[in-house]
């Protein structure tokens, strides 16, 4: 608000922000595509090959789900106790090549980062490392090419500040849903859920700036990808909801191919509104536009604290799965082509 409102609002019709470059997007991006290289460079070491093929093949052409586990992916068993993956279990080590398995190592051992030193497994940071995580090549394409298209024209117009503290908070909290909710025995990965959380930052932008709107049909990846026009807002929201669609149904591939993904998607994006609404510069021409935009700020602070309170709480003090049972198959469906390998693993509880 520091510059004459028409201008405000001329620089929203032609997408200027509050700055030009994305600064922050850049950074992370390059973070991301160097902890890529490490996660490849590592696999390489442990099994001879920087993508897992033996014994299962990793279709995202990355490292083994045990190497992921040991490079900070999100799993439970790492976090707390899983009353289904004890602290005793065997499982396979990053090297093993071999099925049946023939090189097994402990929890402890697998989960790394110094181990648990005979306590409760509490590697509380496994909310934040896989953001900087990919399963692989195909994965973090995908997610790169959201990034510098969705989340950088969101710093452009939030500032670096605002779009970190949203983008870390949708993808800790997609994390931190997931942990509560997601399959147990199977590491989850990636950006999404904060790339999500900006992904919510356009429907604030969208909603709080209906009447003058620029470039309408563009905001969205794909939309900005295909250089897409239409000529009025509704047709851009009717749009905006098919590609959500798309995005969380892009996690329920069948279950050998599963990241694990809708959940962080779906808690990111609700984070993304929660936050983006309280740090998105909206543009207020009434005192009645005004008071609505900040009755909305007023109500999401405190939802967000209550949402991060009351789900870690549940992680770490009781068995998520007995509140909500239904809950497993958000991150697997049990359709006939899941049953061999994913129904029984949507029946394992935390």
């Amino acid at each position: 608000g520091k510059y004459p409102l028409a201008q405000r609002i001329e620089d929203k019709k032609r997408g200027i922000g509050r700055q030009r470059y994305p600064f922050a997007v850049w950074v992370l991006t390059a973070a991301m595509i160097g902890v890529m290289i490490y996660e490849l460079v590592y696999n390489d070491k442990e099994q001879g090959n920087p993508f897992s093929f033996k014994p299962v093949v990793n279709p995202m052409l990355g490292p083994s789900s045990s190497g992921l586990i040991h490079l900070g992916a999100r799993f439970p068993a790492c976090m707390k106790d899983v009353s289904a993956i004890p602290v005793d279990t065997q499982l396979a080590c990053p090297n093993n090549t071999a099925n049946p398995v023939t090189r097994v190592c402990d929890l402890e051992e697998v989960c790394g980062f110094g181990g648990f030193h005979s306590q409760t497994p509490n590697q509380w940071f496994r909310f934040i490392t896989p953001i900087f995580l990919h399963a692989g090549i195909v994965h973090i394409l995908l997610n790169m090419v959201a990034q510098l298209t969705v989340s950088a024209q969101i710093e452009r117009e939030m500032g670096s500040g605002g779009f970190l503290l949203t983008y870390f908070a949708a993808g800790i909290f997609g994390n931190v849903l997931g942990g509560n909710f997601a399959l147990v025995g199977l590491p989850s990965t990636g950006a999404s859920g904060a790339i999500f959380g900006t992904v919510a930052v356009t429907w604030v932008d969208l909603l709080a700036h209906w009447r003058y709107h620029y470039r309408p049909g563009r905001k969205a990846s794909l939309d900005g990808l295909m250089r897409l026009s239409f000529a009025d807002s509704p047709v851009q929201l009717a749009w905006m909801i098919v590609e959500l669609l798309l995005g969380v149904a892009m996690g329920y591939i069948p279950c050998k191919l599963t990241l694990n993904l809708p959940l962080a998607h779906l808690g990111g994006f609700l984070m993304g509104l929660l936050v983006g609404m309280f740090f998105y510069p909206v543009i207020s021409v009434t005192k009645q536009h005004k008071g609505v935009v900040w009755g909305f700020r007023l109500v999401a602070l405190p939802l967000i604290i209550v949402l991060f309170v009351v789900l870690i709480r549940n992680f770490y003090t009781t068995d998520p799965n007995a509140a909500c049972p239904g809950c497993r198959y958000l991150s697997c469906l049990p359709l006939k082509l899941n049953q061999v390998r994913c129904l029984p693993r949507c029946q394992t509880r935390n």
